[in-house]
């Protein structure tokens, strides 16, 4: 993580949630019977679709999840299903293929997906394998807490070194166990 910045984890599903509904309008528009899985299959070659910054991963991502987003079975994605798919996927969290997939065409930084990615099991707090925007920021804040103690640590750890002679390497261990060192080095 770069300087004291903490993650922000709303942009990743504000960007996802823009991508559904951008991309539902604009097969809603070409399509008018419906978005069906047809139809999705026709759109990863529609130009129109194909053009946009995120019409063909969104429309592919749809086309690939279909089923869990139709939810009446009709075979049709209405715009309750696609407003019912984001805000359970707002509460469950996403998972890493989902960042994976969708996390550079939805508008969230390229620094932001790398971090989540990267970190993606210290992220999951409650270990069901997707990550919310507060486990998110929860781990930023956390990790921010976890490098000043690091820090503090080192410049007692240092500071105490004056004491006992020159000492220059540092310690990243606790305060208590600066009496264990071997003092060979002094």
């Amino acid at each position: 993580m770069a300087g004291n910045k903490r993650l922000n984890g709303s942009s990743l599903f504000t960007g996802f949630n823009a991508g559904l509904t951008n991309t539902y309008s604009l097969l809603s528009n070409q399509y008018k019977d419906g978005i069906t899985l047809e139809n999705l299959s026709k759109a990863l070659t529609n130009t129109n679709v194909t053009n946009t910054a995120y019409g063909s991963t969104f429309a592919s991502y749809l086309s690939g999840n279909f089923n869990a987003v139709d939810k009446n079975g009709d075979g049709k994605i209405s715009a309750d299903e696609i407003q019912e798919y984001m805000s359970k996927m707002a509460r469950q969290g996403m998972t890493r293929e989902q960042i994976m997939t969708l996390g550079s065409v939805s508008g969230m930084s390229n620094s932001l997906q790398e971090t989540v990615l990267a970190h993606f099991d210290d992220i999951d707090a409650n270990r069901d394998g997707k990550v919310t925007s507060q486990e998110i920021s929860a781990y930023g804040v956390n990790s921010q807490v976890e490098k000043q103690k690091i820090a503090d640590r080192n410049r007692i750890v240092n500071n105490m070194s004056m004491f006992y002679g020159s000492d220059e390497k540092k310690y990243e261990g606790s305060m208590l166990d600066y009496r264990y060192l071997d003092d060979t080095n002094t």
